[in-house]
């Protein structure tokens, strides 16, 4: 069964994250002040900003993370997402607070989001899923330093201060950095989607979402995963979107 980072890592990731801010943008301020409310509630330092302020913000703070309304009145959402994205690697969460067609979806997440949420916005969820991406996040920033331990998966180990795979027979095989990045990245979220523009960010390929890094990257991991059976279709394509790593997942310490 997978289990979350130890105690030293959570606190780790909350003084990385807790030093910034939360930008929240939405131009309809009853909603935003309630988004607002809601995460500072629950600790959080949060701020409102309108669509034409974003890049002010992006100036003048220390953000930990953008919540940016797909529903923006005096311009449109992907704009200022490219804008963001030209500025700045904050990690962005879309939400759309009612129907949002798949399109406008994949869309927002190909230019950048790190998550979009659709449908009526649960504030739980909200601040479940900024908790979630700032974990990611941090894990790109210190995945590769000489950590402690590991994952084992699927009869599979990865060690961290060899960063190499332990095949189920006992082989050792070596990877490259980005490949090491890309598995840890997708051994931190085992069964869930990660966009290729996430995993690009994690093996600090270019931010580029034509950049096929990536997936070459992927292929050369299944083919070592190929070494026992069945460790190809350990990662799955999410076509048009990126990747998920299909398997139990352990910590080592």
């Amino acid at each position: 069964m997978y289990r979350f980072p130890t105690h030293a890592f959570q606190e780790q990731v909350h003084r990385a994250t807790s030093i910034g801010r939360i930008l929240v943008v939405d131009e309809d301020q009853r909603g935003r002040d309630h988004i607002l409310a809601y995460l500072r509630d629950h600790r959080w330092t949060a701020i409102g900003s309108g669509a034409r302020d974003v890049a002010h913000q992006l100036h003048s703070r220390q953000l930990s993370l953008v919540v940016l309304s797909a529903r923006l009145r005096s311009r449109n959402a992907l704009d200022v997402l490219r804008e963001i994205r030209g500025r700045s690697d904050v990690p962005v969460i879309l939400y759309a607070d009612g129907e949002a067609d798949s399109v406008s979806t994949i869309v927002g997440l190909e230019l950048g989001a790190d998550d979009f949420l659709a449908g009526t916005l649960n504030l739980a969820e909200l601040v479940a899923r900024v908790r979630a991406v700032l974990r990611r996040q941090e894990l790109g920033r210190v995945v590769s330093a000489p950590l402690r331990g590991g994952y084992r998966f699927a009869g599979w180990e990865m060690r961290h201060a060899e960063r190499a795979l332990i095949a189920p027979d006992g082989t050792q095989i070596d990877l490259t950095k980005g490949e090491y990045s890309l598995l840890a990245a997708l051994l931190e979220a085992p069964g869930r989607s990660l966009s290729r523009v996430h995993l690009m960010r994690a093996t600090r390929a270019h931010d580029d979402i034509f950049d096929r890094s990536v997936d070459v990257q992927v292929l050369r991991l299944r083919k070592k995963l190929a070494r026992a059976p069945g460790g190809e279709a350990l990662i799955k394509t999410e076509r048009g979107f990126g990747y998920r790593l299909e398997a139990e997942v352990e910590s080592l310490f």
